[in-house]
């Protein structure tokens, strides 16, 4: 139980820190037009992952049933952005320390996800599909 409060915690400084550095760069248009251009809102994704961490390091924290599903889907998502990048389908816009940072909290994520560390609600398939595929979408949305 320790280890689970260590962890979650670690987890939220991680993704307060990083949404107020994701916050700081969005820069906001002048114009009304402009804030209905998909450049506009490609700024979010970096701040969206950071958020999926909270809320994963919050579940966790309280050790709600649906932890492992949220921190499955926050894995998927970090690591699917970073595969993305890395062939090619589109360019993201998040930095390299956010990169790293997230990568090394999605690696941890789907680790306590799938060894059900915690014992929580274990991962189904059916859970491990739709947590995927709601990172593709997720991915896709904010970065095409």
């Amino acid at each position: 139980m320790k280890k689970r409060k260590i962890i979650s915690v670690l987890l939220l400084i991680v993704g307060v820190i990083l949404s107020i550095s994701f916050i700081l760069k969005i820069q906001f248009p002048l114009g009304f037009e402009a804030y209905f251009k998909r450049e506009y809102y490609k700024q979010f994704g970096s701040l969206v992952l950071s958020i999926e961490l909270l809320i994963a390091g919050y579940y966790l924290f309280q050790e709600h049933k649906k932890a492992n599903f949220t921190l499955a889907l926050f894995g998927f998502t970090a690591l699917l952005d970073l595969l993305f990048n890395q062939i090619g389908l589109f360019v993201s816009l998040m930095p390299l320390y956010g990169t790293i940072i997230i990568s090394i909290c999605a690696l941890l994520c789907l680790w306590i996800t799938f060894s059900n560390s915690f014992k929580l609600s274990p991962m189904t398939l059916l859970k491990t599909i739709v947590s995927f595929i709601l990172g593709v979408f997720t991915e896709l949305f904010f970065n095409l």
